[in-house]
């Protein structure tokens, strides 16, 4: 969520385009560079050159620890010890298979202070939980407090394991330097069958062009769970933007030609503003995929862009990390760093700017071109977070490997629904044919008619 923009320097009227008004690509301001002689100062580049400085007296990043501590890899019920626990999405809690205690880990945000003011935030704070991802590090070795055993975990397929000896479970409780352990995780809230009923409901809208192998190949059971990594951010910026906007002085008919030839066409007069808009923004929770597999750009294999779909995440009431509520689930290993999704957070971040800035341009009713814009940030804080989903896949079997799969995803904890399913082209084709041939009929039955009256 972002705050409305404030402008430090009060309004600012917008002035008529000259010859001498931007009228091609500049580069973003987020460096605080001057712009190119012969063109007016951006509104707001004082600011931009004070964000810069922020970010430069606060180059290193500051890492907030937000492992457990507990270096035995067990994880323990509070009331009687045991590590036999599992989540339960009736109780919406951890549960205590011995002695049925129920409990949820602290909130994360106010265990490791992640909720302090975004406006105070200066340079980079990163959770230890977004250390770079190590290729080189997926085997770790636990030694159980319970026995003295040592257990290997491969941690890009488990983060849980049992002891083979005594029987206890172990967990990755601390952030090992690998990437593979989060800093928070958000728990199922929807239970399997509600989301069952969700993708039942969304395949029923959908059925009359869906693909007959589709219909008799779907069931709807073999809906699995899945928690996904996503990197979570807030931001303190600066965002400024500038361009051109026409606001409408007259609108005339013009007639050409005669006879045959005879057409009109519409013209419109319109004053052209330099437009100008600089504004602090707070941008918080901003949810980024930090899984390749689900990247939105990976489109071609497989239709798993919709997950971004399903969004808003409740990310503020995530917990402390514990592997228990992973038991039953499956789970992606984040394999993207800060680094790698950097760029998409600073094109969320324009988006935000841009959208924010509509209400002040309401009055140009032939729109605005931003021709210069960026953000200078001050400071962000990033925090990597499982989020649940409920994900119904289905190959066509008939189209072998190569088929593309689709998926239906339902956020595990306010059940948004978005999914693809494969549809009859044929079927399409007839349906508009026929759709056409109904209104060549009505025309022509009007038609008829009016030539009798």
């Amino acid at each position: 969520m972002s705050v409305p923009p404030q402008d430090p320097h009060g309004p600012q009227p917008d002035r008529p385009a000259g010859p001498d008004q931007p009228g091609g690509p500049v580069p973003p301001a987020q460096s605080g560079q001057q712009p190119p002689a012969g063109q007016p100062p951006m509104l707001g580049d004082e600011a931009v050159a004070e964000a810069a400085e922020a970010a430069r007296r606060h180059a290193a990043n500051r890492i907030i620890d937000t492992s457990s501590g507990q270096d035995d890899g067990l994880n323990k019920c509070p009331s009687c010890g045991s590590s036999e626990i599992r989540y339960s999405l009736t109780a919406k809690a951890l549960v205590c298979s011995y002695c049925r205690h129920t409990w949820n880990e602290e909130n994360a945000e106010q265990a490791f202070g992640l909720d302090s003011s975004i406006a105070d935030l200066r340079g980079h704070v990163m959770a230890s939980g977004t250390a770079d991802v190590r290729e080189d590090l997926t085997m770790v070795t636990l030694k159980c407090q319970g026995c003295g055993a040592e257990v290997v975990i491969n941690v890009d397929q488990d983060l849980q394991a049992r002891c083979h000896w005594c029987r206890q479970t172990l967990s990755i409780n601390s952030q090992i330097p690998n990437g593979a352990v989060p800093d928070a995780v958000l728990p199922f809230q929807l239970t399997r069958e509600e989301a069952i009923e969700r993708i039942d409901a969304f395949t029923a809208k959908r059925r009359t062009f869906a693909h007959h192998r589709f219909k008799e190949e779907y069931v709807p059971d073999n809906v699995m769970g899945v928690y996904i990594p996503y990197l979570v951010v807030d931001g303190n910026m600066h965002a400024v933007l500038q361009g051109t906007g026409e606001l409408t002085t007259r609108q005339y008919t013009v007639t050409h030609g005669s006879g045959d030839n005879k057409r009109t066409e519409t013209y419109y007069d319109a004053d052209v503003f330099g437009v100008q808009r600089a504004f602090d923004l707070l941008v918080d929770d901003l949810t980024i995929e930090s899984a390749e597999r689900f990247n939105a750009q990976d489109n071609e294999q497989a239709t798993n862009n919709i997950l971004n779909a399903v969004q808003p995440y409740d990310t503020e009431n995530a917990v402390i990390y514990n592997s228990n509520y992973l038991k039953n689930f499956t789970s992606e290993r984040r394999d993207l760093n800060v680094r790698d999704v950097d760029d998409d957070v600073e094109n969320h971040f324009l988006a935000i700017a841009r959208a924010k800035a509509v209400p002040t341009i309401n009055r140009y009713d032939r729109g605005v071109r931003w021709e210069r814009e960026g953000v200078a940030v001050r400071g962000t804080r990033w925090v990597s977070v499982y989020v649940p989903v409920w994900l119904y896949s289905y190959a066509d079997s008939a189209m072998g490997k190569d088929s593309l799969v689709h998926y239906i995803a339902v956020n595990g904890r306010n059940g948004n629904t978005m999914g693809s399913v494969p549809v009859s082209h044929p079927k399409i084709f007839a349906v508009s044919c026929a759709a056409g041939t109904v209104a060549a009929v009505i025309g022509a039955i009007i038609g008829f008619s009016q030539f009798l009256f």
